[in-house]
């Protein structure tokens, strides 16, 4: 039976959940996290009209019903008050600031539970969600969406945009191996189609960011 993302949740917080590593209790790739959580927040916009494809460009159409200070509605005014720029610059742009972003929404919404303090001076965050059977549902889901089963047409749209986002981030906690995503590439893409410029962006921002930690 295929788990929906709970209604009323956004991507953006189900893609921070999902990145929860329950086993080794840490977010996996927190310096890339950013990235997923911007290219599902402009998946939202574009799934809902707000947003459109342009010649590879995200182009306002129409401004969002978005809780204000959350990351939809941030990142909706920095497109609307811009001119048209690619996905990509979109997806890296301030993309520390929207795990913070999104960490203070999930931890108002009492769905994590934060604790700072100092180790040898240096600020030390810890991060632990309140509700993993969230976390394990809905990397079972994802997963599912990802190797096979139901046909992708009939998948819900949010596990199926999280799953694609997922796989375009190599999002550790469910991402299938190079050689698996060789063997299962139809899938992918088909998963992929409904917001395909964002996670082509995804995937070459986080391909990037990985290439230049590897040079340094």
């Amino acid at each position: 039976m295929e788990t929906r993302v709970k209604q009323g949740e956004s991507l953006t917080r189900s893609a921070f959940l999902l990145a929860f590593d329950l086993r080794r209790q840490k977010l996996t790739r927190r310096d890339e996290l950013g990235y997923l959580l911007r290219a599902a927040a402009l998946a939202e916009l574009l799934l809902a009209g707000n947003l459109a494809d342009e010649s590879g460009k995200a182009r306002p159409v129409a401004a969002p019903a978005a809780e204000p200070g959350s990351l939809r509605a941030v990142v909706w005014e920095q497109i609307a008050n811009s001119p048209p720029r690619s996905w990509g610059r979109w997806v890296r742009k301030d993309h520390g600031k929207a795990v913070r972003v999104v960490r203070d929404e999930l931890a108002a919404a009492r769905l994590i539970s934060v604790e700072r303090r100092r180790i040898l001076l240096f600020p030390v965050e810890r991060i632990t969600p309140r509700k993993p059977y969230l976390t394990r549902r809905l990397a079972e889901s994802v997963g599912r969406a990802i190797r096979g089963g139901r046909p992708v047409g009939r998948l819900d749209e949010d596990v199926r945009v999280l799953a694609a986002l997922a796989t375009a981030a190599r999002l550790d906690t469910v991402a299938p191996s190079w050689r698996e995503a060789r063997l299962r590439r139809d899938r992918i893409q088909q998963l992929a189609e409904p917001v395909e410029p964002i996670a082509t962006a995804l995937r070459k921002s986080v391909e990037a960011a990985r290439a230049g930690s590897e040079a340094s």
